[in-house]
């Protein structure tokens, strides 16, 4: 099952009431640690875990903690210091080295299960909103906020996922956003890995390609929708369904031509075209566009240089650019083992006969 947010409220959702249950949310952390502010997980009597607070070493014994706050219905919060010898976590072989913060909290009827159900509504709408629960006194007061505009409700500007201020209270601020959605113009083979790989990242993928041999269900089983209608259509499904990215890979240059005038304009967080440089600039000619009337920057060849030659690896490739792009990043090797003094250490591996497939790095 996905990580993702909707994923967990979709699966909590049909069982609110069957069974006593509690947030857990990682509030805050100092120094490295798996999980950030803003992680969410639920626990319940009958020992379902949906999410991670961790990585996979602390939920038993914040599941321990859980059932004390099913008990009690009030609020409280937990701390694991693994720098710390004499710290449960630091025993539970964290190894981390870092401090994570945990906030437990009821969930039911009396609480409005905590917003959760707004919360899981406006992910399904494709809605952005601002998530807010009240850290605990003493009492262990429960509470908890879910609003689109946050704006004119009197809480102090905070980053998204830290803790802020309103009338003497402390809320944690989580800025609730759903899943990307990509849109995959063509149906062939190598779209079978994309398609299915992003599936298990728990993100919405839709499948464009008019032609009647692909793009088939029984080929895209994971798909949440096929596509078959004019490319023209592409942009005001784009923008009512709040496509985040697309690439572009049907194999076929009239078709990337009429999806890539279609999409051009839209406002898309990643954009990709399948191939070599020439064949971008084709695509481009032949669209009548330039670079700079594009809303976002065109990747082709697209993904990232890991050595993709396989539809699978390529798949990698291009997810993996996705993901960065998506969230800023630069995509760059967290150790620094794969490049020396911002030089790559190997040359990248291209298929005899195959330059077609080869992968190269935008960035």
């Amino acid at each position: 099952m996905s990580n993702q947010l909707i994923a967990l409220l979709g699966e909590w959702h049909p069982l609110r009431d069957d069974t006593d249950w509690v947030l857990g949310t990682v509030y805050q952390s100092e120094g490295p640690s798996y999980r950030k502010a803003g992680a969410l997980m639920l626990f319940s009597a009958q020992g379902h875990q949906l999410g991670m607070l961790s990585g996979g070493c602390l939920e038993s014994d914040i599941h321990r903690h859980a059932r004390r706050v099913m008990h009690s219905r009030k609020a409280l919060t937990l701390t694991y210091d693994g720098s710390d010898e004499d710290d449960i976590s630091y025993q539970l072989g964290i190894g981390c080295g870092g401090t994570v913060h945990i906030l437990l909290q009821p969930v039911g009827r009396d609480n409005d299960y905590l917003m959760l159900e707004s919360v899981l509504h406006a992910l399904r709408e494709s809605g952005n909103r601002h998530y807010y629960q009240l850290m605990p006194d003493s009492a262990g007061q429960v509470a908890a906020r879910f609003m689109e505009d946050a704006s004119s409700t009197g809480f102090t500007p905070s980053r998204p996922s830290s803790v802020c201020a309103q009338r003497g209270q402390r809320w944690l601020h989580t800025h609730v956003t759903p899943p990307p959605h990509l849109l995959i113009v063509g149906g062939g083979n190598d779209a079978r890995p994309v398609a299915s790989i992003g599936h298990q990242l728990g993100w919405c993928i839709s499948i464009w390609d008019p032609r009647p041999a692909n793009g088939r269900r029984e080929y895209f089983t994971s798909a949440d929708m096929l596509l078959s209608g004019a490319a023209s259509e592409l942009s005001r499904y784009a923008d009512s369904e709040s496509v985040n990215a697309a690439v572009l890979m049907s194999h076929n240059i009239r078709l990337d031509v009429e999806a890539l005038r279609a999409l051009h304009d839209c406002r898309l967080g990643y954009l990709a075209l399948l191939g070599p440089d020439s064949r971008r600039q084709r695509v481009l000619a032949e669209a009548g566009l330039t670079p700079g009337a594009l809303g976002v920057p065109l990747a082709g060849p697209a993904g990232l240089d890991i050595g993709g030659e396989l539809p699978e690896t390529i798949a990698l490739a291009i997810l993996a650019e996705c993901q960065a792009a998506l969230h800023h990043c630069c995509a760059r090797s967290l150790s620094g083992v794969l490049a020396t003094e911002g030089k790559s250490v190997q040359q990248p591996r291209q298929a005899a006969g195959a330059s077609h497939l080869l992968i190269r790095s935008t960035y």
